[in-house]
């Protein structure tokens, strides 16, 4: 070989190395961050435009108070979120997160109404949620049928059962003593609603990267068979994670119930998009296997600056839909690059 060829051939042989590094550092650098940097960047834009189009050269937008109303805002749809990101990681979905926060929210208030028993109106909340999520999750472990189907029929299912329970009205009780704190009281000056989605966040986190079912619940997002080959038992995670997700439907059922003091069939219509959309912007892959309640926490938080951005500016509700559906159209884009340039 001449010194030419020699030299071209280390030169190349360089450049590759140096792409190699550059990806890996890029890659480390996206798994690292994910879509903070998109969080910080949409504050900054949110921020510039309320401050160009105000009467009076200020914006209110990275205000304390308005702050803590994002937060106020992004608490029901992180606690959906995080029960989504369960089912996503096993490579699943759930569309009927919405109608399940429906039902619950319908049979909680309707138990908080006799005067015997006012106690019982919050494990209503909850216990109506898990019973919905086992429902959903037996199917899909138990007869090995496809979650989108299945929960597209529940989420049509449970809708009507909402507007059955309801009676087709509106249950309304000004009197909830036994929950009222939770969508309306504060402890050190922080509503209970954040409390509590913070509480559901740290617990998501703990039992999908602290337990051994954790690791069984990424093993079977990533490849079922191979799980089930290993000795975990993927019928038992796939219903435990179907069941988290009603559990917190529940919970955020009894957030937004206590919150309103109302509950009707209309309770959480959109709110799967909301949720799903969080997931995925979090780095959640749509496939299984790869992400983190942390990013599903950025994501959430990436919907609600988009909401309360588009509010203070004056759009209509309509254009909030919109970017919601450009948000989750860009939020599968991502996952599907993320997946063809996978960083090693």
């Amino acid at each position: 070989m001449s010194t030419t060829t020699k030299a071209a051939t280390s030169a190349g042989d360089a450049d590759v190395g140096n792409e190699v590094k550059h990806g890996s550092f890029i890659g480390r650098a996206f798994e690292r961050l994910g879509m903070l940097p998109v969080l910080i960047v949409m504050y900054a834009l949110f921020y510039g435009l309320t401050l160009y189009f105000s009467d009076d050269g200020t914006s209110n937008f990275l205000t304390q108070s308005n702050n803590m109303n994002i937060l106020r805002q992004v608490a029901i749809n992180l606690v959906l979120a995080c029960g989504m990101t369960f089912v996503i990681l096993t490579a699943g979905i759930d569309l009927s997160v919405g109608s399940m926060l429906a039902v619950s929210a319908v049979l909680g208030m309707t138990m908080s109404l006799p005067d015997w028993m006012p106690w019982a109106s919050l494990p209503t909340f909850i216990l109506a949620g898990l019973v919905c999520g086992l429902i959903n999750g037996g199917m899909v472990a138990y007869f090995n049928m496809n979650p989108f189907v299945i929960t597209l029929g529940t989420m049509t299912a449970l809708r009507g059962a909402a507007y059955l329970l309801a009676n087709g009205t509106t249950v309304l009780n000004n009197d909830i003593p036994s929950f009222d704190w939770l969508g309306n009281g504060d402890f050190l000056a922080i509503p209970w609603l954040i409390w509590v989605a913070a509480a559901v966040a740290i617990a998501s986190w703990f039992i999908l990267r602290k337990t051994i079912l954790g690791l069984h619940i990424y093993a079977v997002g990533g490849n079922p068979q191979a799980a089930r080959l290993t000795g975990i038992k993927v019928t038992t995670v796939l219903l435990f994670v179907y069941a988290v997700n009603g559990l917190f439907s529940g919970i955020a059922g009894a957030m937004s119930s206590s919150r309103l003091y109302a509950a009707n069939g209309n309770w959480g219509v959109g709110y799967e998009l909301d949720a799903i959309a969080a997931v995925v912007l979090g780095g959640t892959s749509l496939s299984g296997g790869v992400g983190s309640v942390w990013g599903t926490v950025i994501g959430a938080l990436i919907i609600g600056v988009m909401n309360n951005g588009l509010t203070i500016l004056g759009l209509s509700s309509f254009w909030q839909y919109v970017a919601k559906g450009v948000v989750i159209v860009l939020a599968v884009l991502l996952d599907k690059w993320r997946q063809q340039h996978s960083f090693n």
